[in-house]
């Protein structure tokens, strides 16, 4: 075969592997998407994305006025929004918002499992509580929800399940050990969950997102010294070279569900990361473990957590964290 003739069999495969992924791509225009944790940050700008993709939207949270002003901008384009209070880590609240759903849009087609919390400080004052806080809403809802969710799937032989992870369940960041050990507890169920569903039709998707800008570090528990805590993580988590919009974040994360995609691991930094933890883990936990010399240290921290919006401090120059000062007010998050 000469190279002219490899070459058009080359662009052949191309182009009918192309065309094979677009037949495939699943339309979302009237599917029924449920968002949990969708009243405010990542959760909200994945709601706004769907509707725009015609999709018909569920969003809950655990804050009553958060739920109504969300479905109030989301309804107001014309999209089709069903909104309700719900605490997802009591299963029975769970359970009970998603027969709702049912009832107002029709069965599941799309369940997307973003619902979340963030606890920073240091090892010596996480209490066992932080650590079961952190798995009930990062593990044990996903799984209430897509167990109820999945056997109406199985029976249309279709369906999404998108469980927002995070690099945090790849590489473990020092001061944020309850978030990355229920992440990667989560990872776990997601990727496992995939393989077991492959035959029913049903597509699972992990996403483990990097820092993004959603404005939600004004929600984060932090303990320890509250101020220089809360500093680090939220100055890490406006940076435009480390952290990426949640807008763009949001736009990779459906289009990865549309396509019925593995795994995305959202930003450049995040997968440069993921893939040196992969290649070298015990130089890169020794890289670890020096960062997080460079933390505050526990002394003289309290064991108590705030609000990050009650921790920060008035001498933080504020034109460091605009863009997430910004990102807050346009997600809700104030």
């Amino acid at each position: 075969m000469n190279k002219r003739a490899l070459a058009g069999l080359v662009a052949g495969l191309v182009i009918t592997r192309r065309l094979i992924a677009r037949l495939a791509r699943y339309d979302l225009r009237g599917k029924v998407v449920v968002v949990t944790g969708g009243a405010r940050g990542l959760g909200l700008v994945l709601a706004r994305e769907l509707i725009e993709r015609g999709a018909e939207v569920a969003i809950c949270s655990r804050n009553v006025s958060e739920v109504q002003k969300a479905r109030a901008e989301l309804a107001s384009g014309g999209g089709t929004v069903f909104a309700a209070a719900c605490d997802v880590t009591e299963r029975d609240q769970l359970t009970h918002f998603l027969a709702q759903v049912q009832a107002a849009l029709g069965p599941v087609d799309v369940l997307i499992n973003n619902a979340g919390v963030i606890q920073v400080g240091p090892l010596e004052l996480m209490s066992p509580e932080d650590y079961d806080a952190a798995m009930r809403i990062h593990f044990w809802a996903p799984l209430y929800a897509t167990f109820a969710v999945l056997p109406q799937m199985r029976r249309r032989h279709a369906g999404r399940i998108v469980n927002i992870t995070s690099i945090g369940a790849k590489v473990p960041i020092p001061h944020l050990l309850p978030y990355s050990a229920s992440k990667f507890a989560a990872y776990g169920f997601s990727t496992g969950l995939r393989a077991e569903l492959a035959r029913d039709g049903v597509k699972v998707t992990t996403v483990c997102p990097g820092l993004m800008r959603t404005g939600s570090p004004r929600h984060a528990q932090v303990k320890g010294r509250q101020e220089a805590e809360y500093a680090w993580f939220k100055l890490s988590d406006s940076l435009p070279g480390l952290s990426m919009s949640a807008e763009r974040a949001a736009k990779q994360i459906i289009d990865a569900c549309e396509r019925g995609d593995a795994e995305v691991v959202l930003s450049l930094p995040a997968r440069l990361l993921a893939r040196l933890y992969a290649f070298g883990p015990s130089l890169m936990q020794d890289l670890l473990g020096v960062v997080n010399r460079l933390l505050p240290s526990p002394e003289g921290g309290s064991d108590q957590s705030v609000e990050g919006k009650d921790a920060q401090s008035r001498r933080m120059p504020r034109i460091f964290t605009r863009l997430t000062d910004a990102a807050s007010l346009r997600n809700n998050e104030v």
